[in-house]
């Protein structure tokens, strides 16, 4: 039987409910995504172990029950550390060292990425600018330890598809690239960017794949989007790398969305749809 094009992993972001209610520890992260969703690799979320970095104990208890699971660390989501689009000098220089230290917990995982975000500030074309030069310096970091530095549609002008591409393109380094997030393309409360248009443009330069789902339909399909159609474009792009579930709805469970989720794609990858 041939192998599927794509792997599925689980975001930990889609179990934050659960986390910041003590509910799950973040350690056994992931033995549920292997032994209740049947995952093949898990993305973290460093909010939810934020005084972790620098804790090679702890990361090596992690590790080790990755190992035990069999469960591949495949990226670590950065939030918190700063703006690396920052208009104050200082600032940005510093948020660029606070996210070396996840580069180092990255590699030690096994991870192949970290995801950044390029908020700032100013006008559109300085914060790319910014951004861009930011990016290319965490990447040359990137290179000693073999990680890449991705960067997610996030809000602001990180959610606009050509505004994203064009920081790629000036940046031009091999290790910084792209996490398209099927859903996080709302700019502003009154400003929403075509998901389909973005996805297609933040696809060349994508080391991973972020399938945010809200809500499902009775026929299983997700309501807000058009799953198809978007892991068309995800395929036709070459990308054979893990799609990560980020379930974030409300109506339904965690448990229930994150299910739900990773049957749409099973479905959709396997043509049985």
């Amino acid at each position: 039987m041939a192998e599927p094009w794509f792997k599925i992993s689980l975001a930990q972001w889609s179990l934050h409910k659960a986390l910041n209610a003590g509910e799950l520890d973040a350690l056994d992260f992931p033995k549920v995504a292997r032994e209740d969703y049947g995952c093949d690799g898990v993305e973290y979320v460093n909010s939810f172990f934020k005084d972790k970095a620098t804790d090679f104990d702890y990361l090596a208890e992690l590790r080790a029950r990755c190992a035990k699971h069999h469960v591949e660390s495949v990226l670590i989501m950065i939030d918190g550390e700063g703006h690396l689009a920052d208009e104050d000098d200082e600032a940005r220089r510093t948020a660029i060292e606070n996210h070396v230290r996840w580069i180092a917990a990255a590699k030690f995982l096994g991870c192949h990425s970290i995801r950044v975000n390029v908020a700032g500030g100013g006008k559109p074309e300085e914060q790319a600018a910014r951004g861009a030069d930011s990016l290319r310096r965490l990447a040359r970091i990137g290179d000693q330890y073999a990680i890449n530095v991705i960067v997610e549609n996030h809000g602001g002008w990180s959610s606009n598809g050509e505004w994203l591409a064009g920081v790629m393109k000036a940046a031009n380094h091999p290790r910084v690239g792209t996490l398209p997030d099927f859903g996080n393309f709302r700019m502003s409360d009154s400003e929403e960017y075509d998901r389909y248009r973005g996805v297609e443009l933040l696809m060349p330069f994508a080391k991973g794949v972020s399938a945010k789902s809200w809500d499902f339909g009775d026929d299983g399909f997700e309501t807000k989007m058009d799953f198809s159609r978007l892991l068309k474009i995800v395929h036709d792009s070459g990308y054979r790398g893990f799609i990560g579930i980020e379930y974030e709805g409300e109506r339904m469970s965690e448990p229930d969305g994150i299910r739900a989720t990773k049957k749409l794609l099973e479905r959709i990858r396997d043509g049985r749809i």
